[in-house]
C-alpha cells in the first residue's frame, strides 16, 4: 500500500462525491478476469485485498481506490512461428501463395487460437483522493499507467475535472537554481545524492550523477555549460526521500525510519486496522509534503488551471 511513485492531478472543481457514492459508481467497472478470448481486462479491486470487498477505503477525509489490469502474454515470436506454419501448410496443400490480406486474417485466427493457452500478468495501481486540498494522487511512474486509472474513474463518474498541476515555474528551472545555489534550498528540503542534467533540446546530451555530493566542481562545470536539472534526489523533513523529475513525477519514494517509528506506536490487532493506520500516516505525511513542494517550486496558478489548462494540460475533462 505504501506508494513508491507519485503522479499529481489537480481538481479544477471541488470533489464532492462521498466515499459511499464513489463505492456505488465504481461497482459498474469492478474487475473481472479475462475470459478465454480477451487480450486484457481493467477494473476496480478492493484496496484492502482479501480483508475487504469494498472498492474504496476512506479515512481522515481521504479516499483510496485500486485498479487492476490483467494482460494475456502472447510473445510475438510464438505468434510468428504458428502463423508461418499455417501459411506453409496452406501453400503446400493448396499449391498457391498466401498474400498479405489473408495473412492478416490468419494472424487474427492464430491469436484467438492461442489466447486460451496464454499466461496472464496482473498489475494493481493504487490512488487516493484528497478532497480537502483538491488532489488526486496516483502511485505510478508513467503517465500512461496513471491515465488508464483516471480514464476508468472518469467513465464511472461521468466527468473528472483534473489537470496536471499548473505551476508558475517549470520544475527544471527551480531545481537548476537550487543546484547552482542561485537560490537557497527551501526549508525542510535537502539535496540527495543523485541528479540528471540535460542540455536544452531533444538532441541535447545528458549527464547522470549518483551516490556523490551534488554541490561541487564536477556538477558546476555542466551547469556553466548550460545543462539543466531534469531529475534530482531530495529529502523532505527527514521523513521522505525521492527523485523529482522535470515532468513533476516523483519516483523512488521512500518513507524513512522516522515514519516507521510512528507506526511502531500503533497497536493494531488486525490487518485491516494496520492498513488504516498506514493509510492515515501516509496520506497525512504526503499531504503536507505536496503542499510544501508545490510552494517551493513557485506555487500554482489557479487562473492557468481554469482558463488555459484545457489547452496546455492534456489530462482534463470538463464536468
Amino acid at each position: 500500500m505504501w506508494f513508491k511513485n507519485l503522479i499529481f492531478y489537480r481538481f479544477t472543481q471541488p470533489f464532492q462525491t462521498t466515499a459511499e457514492e464513489l463505492e456505488e459508481r465504481l461497482q459498474q467497472k469492478r474487475f473481472r478476469s479475462c475470459n478465454s478470448q480477451d487480450m486484457s481486462s481493467y477494473g476496480w479491486v478492493a484496496p484492502l485485498g482479501k480483508h475487504s470487498d469494498m472498492l474504496t477505503h476512506a479515512g481522515n477525509g481521504f479516499i483510496m481506490v485500486a485498479a487492476r489490469k490483467e494482460e494475456k502474454i502472447l510473445p510475438a515470436s510464438v505468434i510468428k512461428d504458428v502463423l508461418e506454419e499455417k501459411i506453409e501448410l496452406i501453400e503446400l496443400e493448396q499449391d498457391r501463395q498466401v498474400f498479405s490480406k489473408e495473412k492478416k486474417t490468419l494472424k487474427d485466427d492464430v491469436i484467438m487460437e492461442l489466447l486460451p493457452k496464454a499466461f496472464s500478468r496482473c498489475q494493481t495501481t493504487f490512488a487516493y483522493i484528497d478532497p480537502a486540498k483538491g488532489w488526486l494522487i496516483v502511485d505510478a511512474s508513467s503517465f500512461k499507467k496513471a491515465e488508464e486509472l483516471t480514464s476508468c474513474l472518469r467513465e464511472c463518474l461521468g466527468s473528472l475535472p483534473i489537470v496536471n498541476p499548473p505551476l508558475k515555474n517549470m520544475p527544471s528551472h527551480s531545481m537548476t537554481r537550487w543546484l547552482a545555489q542561485d537560490t537557497p534550498m527551501p526549508d525542510r528540503l535537502v539535496l540527495g545524492d543523485e541528479c540528471e542534467l540535460r542540455e536544452p533540446g531533444d538532441e541535447g546530451g545528458q549527464v547522470k550523477v549518483s551516490r556523490q555530493e551534488l554541490v561541487g566542481e564536477e556538477v558546476e562545470v555542466h551547469l556553466q555549460a548550460g545543462k539543466q536539472v531534469s531529475k534530482m534526489a531530495l529529502i523532505w523533513h527527514d521523513s521522505l526521500s525521492f527523485v523529482l523529475g522535470d515532468d513533476l513525477v516523483i519516483r523512488k519514494l521512500k518513507f524513512t525510519d522516522s515514519i516507521q517509528e510512528q507506526l511502531d506506536q500503533v497497536n493494531a490487532e488486525t490487518a485491516a486496522e494496520q492498513f488504516d493506520a498506514d493509510f492515515a500516516l501516509m496520506t497525512l505525511t504526503l499531504q503536507q509534503m505536496i503542499e510544501e513542494l508545490m510552494e517551493s517550486l513557485g506555487g500554482m496558478s489557479e487562473e492557468a488551471a481554469s482558463d488555459t489548462g484545457k489547452k496546455s494540460l492534456p489530462e482534463m475533462a470538463q464536468a
